[in-house]
């Protein structure tokens, strides 16, 4: 059986996240929403998801703040970020890129365009958190030495 993942969905647009959550309902992963900047670090904390669905424009704390914010955290900075917003001007995707956004789509979301991010990221966070179990495992063996 696959390993159920879990995806937190931070937007303040109740309708944006019943969309969102409509849209990945397929996926075998649990699903949490947050509806501003605060209830998105404090789910970040209590789920510990693997991916963050991240509206840019929040209240209490942007999207960009918060990203900054999780990626700049070891015990954080692994979750995948997938900023999800109304912005597309060149200089917003550069702003994500610079607080360490893992990848970004716009609004109105395809819905195939997002399933298929989905499902990439959270193949690319399955490997990451392979290597690192891997690399602490080596390092165990190598200090029993």
């Amino acid at each position: 059986m696959a390993t159920t993942h879990k995806i937190l969905i931070a937007d303040d647009n109740q309708a944006n996240c019943e969309l969102l959550e409509a849209y990945l309902v397929g996926l075998n992963c649990q699903i949490e929403v947050a509806e501003d900047g605060q209830a998105t670090l404090d789910q970040v904390g209590a789920f510990r998801p693997d991916l963050i669905l991240l509206d840019v424009m929040m209240p209490k704390f942007s999207g960009f703040e918060i990203c900054k914010k999780l990626k700049s955290d070891p015990s954080t900075k692994s979750i995948m970020i997938l900023m999800v917003t109304a912005l597309n001007e060149l200089g917003d995707i550069q702003r994500a890129v610079e607080v360490g956004a893992d990848d970004f789509v716009s609004k109105p979301v395809n819905r195939v365009e997002l399933l298929k991010r989905v499902e990439n990221m959270l193949a690319l966070k399955h490997v990451s958190d392979e290597n690192e179990r891997l690399r602490q495992y080596i390092e165990r063996m190598e200090a029993t030495r």
